[in-house]
């Protein structure tokens, strides 16, 4: 019988234990909503890189001959702009500083604002205090109005946008990071590193880096459809990228003039930027649900 039992168990096939990343990552996959935003942001990205490479017209050649020409116009797929520059080759080619201005700050505030919440959180204290305190004097203020405000005082420029947008979601992000490193740093795992030795720095980089990063990843991705947002924003009010630069925001200031003329032209930067910021905002719904195992 045992003979049996032993053959019985090495015919069967070994059936490997899932890990949490590996559950997460069949889950997102299996989200169709995730995986189409994905699908497009991946297009948008793809196009914008390899915009040299496409064929496409000149974006800062025009023609006042050929100025507001309509969606289908022969040679002119998306038409032409106030300037008689084609829409097709700006819109990609501003997908370059238009994803670029959006998704850096973000970036940036992410590594700051989760180095800082890391270390108040698992500190306390005096330090806690401090570095809770003055994200807080900046977390009062709107995003959009800091952001006008910051970038006004540095003037226009894309290098000042992606300062001031950083500035902006470096509050937002820490005060997440701290709220999860709150929750985690009582942990038995934490407390078992304590008791082996380990410093301060090894425990936060090496035991809990790994267990908050993940919603304070999540989180920013968030934040990726608000930078968007408030790039675009910026350049509308002549604050981010300057004229002739093709970028979103900027080439929606340029177009208002032309809404009543030629109004689905003027309406494609806008287009773009909402189809971008809601395929982050989902994609980002898609990741929360997908690490969340309980459901």
């Amino acid at each position: 019988m045992s003979t049996m039992t032993d053959a019985a168990l090495q015919a069967a096939p070994a059936t490997k234990a899932r890990g949490y990343w590996a559950t997460v990552a069949r889950r997102i996959t299996r989200d169709k909503v995730s995986m189409a935003c994905a699908f497009i942001l991946v297009l948008i990205f793809a196009s914008a890189l390899l915009a040299p490479w496409l064929g496409l017209a000149d974006p800062y050649q025009g023609s006042m001959i050929r100025r507001l020409r309509h969606i289908g116009t022969p040679g002119y797929p998306l038409g032409t702009d106030e300037l008689g520059r084609d829409m097709l080759a700006r819109l990609i080619y501003g997908g370059r500083l238009s994803l670029i201005v959006g998704i850096l700050p973000v970036i940036l505030a992410f590594v700051i604002g989760t180095s800082l919440g890391l270390v108040a959180g698992y500190v306390g204290g005096r330090l806690n205090t401090a570095i809770m305190r003055t994200v807080d004097v900046f977390y009062a203020f709107p995003s959009v109005l800091l952001a006008i405000a910051i970038s006004g005082a540095l003037g226009a420029g894309i290098v000042n946008s992606i300062v001031s947008l950083t500035i902006v979601f470096v509050p937002q992000i820490t005060r997440v990071a701290e709220s999860v490193t709150t929750g985690v740093r009582n942990m038995d795992f934490v407390e078992a590193a304590r008791a082996s030795g380990a410093g301060p720095f090894t425990i936060m980089r090496v035991h809990m880096l790994g267990n908050v990063l993940g919603p304070i990843f999540v989180y920013a991705t968030g934040l990726i459809s608000v930078s968007m947002i408030l790039a675009a924003g910026l350049s509308f009010l002549g604050l981010g990228t300057k004229p002739p630069e093709p970028e979103w925001g900027l080439m929606l200031n340029t177009l208002r003039t032309a809404i009543y003329v030629n109004p689905w032209v003027a309406a494609l930067p806008g287009a773009m930027i909402f189809a971008v910021s809601i395929c982050f905002n989902l994609l980002s719904d898609g990741m929360r649900s997908a690490m969340d195992i309980r459901n």
